[in-house]
């Protein structure tokens, strides 16, 4: 049963909004412009806000949804072996975007599903960072950055501000903000020769 649990959730992740919406509506695949990559952002910068809300909501909720599979497991709710699953379950859903079965392995870097997946287990961690992220944003108009630093501050505002003591909720959290910093490794070269993109989210295309 987790077996299936897991593998599900795998295939939720793999769902290519970006690749799906941009090649449907749009006769477009995202990862041919841009950044080259099947995730919301760029899809906001190649196709405009009427692809990019779509694609941001929806691989939010592959997150959310892939976690919300644990209530099928038959795990008594806040126990040991329900959050394990949900981490696990979470893990696998983000394995999923970033290596889509059903785009050639190809997907994206996993910022919007670490959301969905992130909110539903430690909401008030992913609050906390999520208020770092727009701080960011604002100060930098780079959303590859932002989500870097708000991916480190994850396991900071977890462990030291709010007092984590569990350690595979530690290890987790410490394994996201690996994921997103080893996922943007491309941008923090191009951020390091000031060659990266920037947004203004107010004058984002339609």
């Amino acid at each position: 049963m987790i077996a299936v649990l897991v593998l599900l959730a795998y295939l939720i992740g793999s769902i290519p909004t970006a690749v799906w919406i941009g090649k449907s509506f749009y006769g477009i695949d995202v990862r041919e412009f841009g950044s080259g990559n099947a995730g919301a952002t760029n899809t906001f910068r190649v196709l405009g806000r009427k692809a990019g809300i779509p694609v941001l909501i929806i691989d939010i909720i592959k997150g959310t949804l892939s976690v919300a599979l644990s209530y099928l497991s038959g795990f008594e709710f806040g126990s040991p072996e329900f959050v394990n699953l949900q981490l696990g379950l979470g893990v696998a859903a983000l394995l999923g975007h970033i290596f889509p079965v059903f785009a050639g392995f190809r997907g994206g870097k996993g910022v919007a599903t670490i959301l969905g997946i992130v909110i539903c287990i430690l909401p008030l961690s992913c609050a906390l960072s999520m208020i770092v992220f727009l701080i960011v944003l604002l100060a930098s108009r780079m959303v590859s950055l932002s989500s870097m630093v708000a991916g480190i501050s994850f396991p900071i505002f977890l462990n030291v501000v709010l007092g984590n003591t569990d350690p595979v909720l530690t290890a987790f959290s410490i394994a996201v903000a690996a994921i997103l910093i080893v996922t943007h490794r491309k941008n923090i070269v191009r951020i390091a020769h000031n060659q990266e993109s920037k947004i203004n989210l107010f004058s984002i295309k339609k």
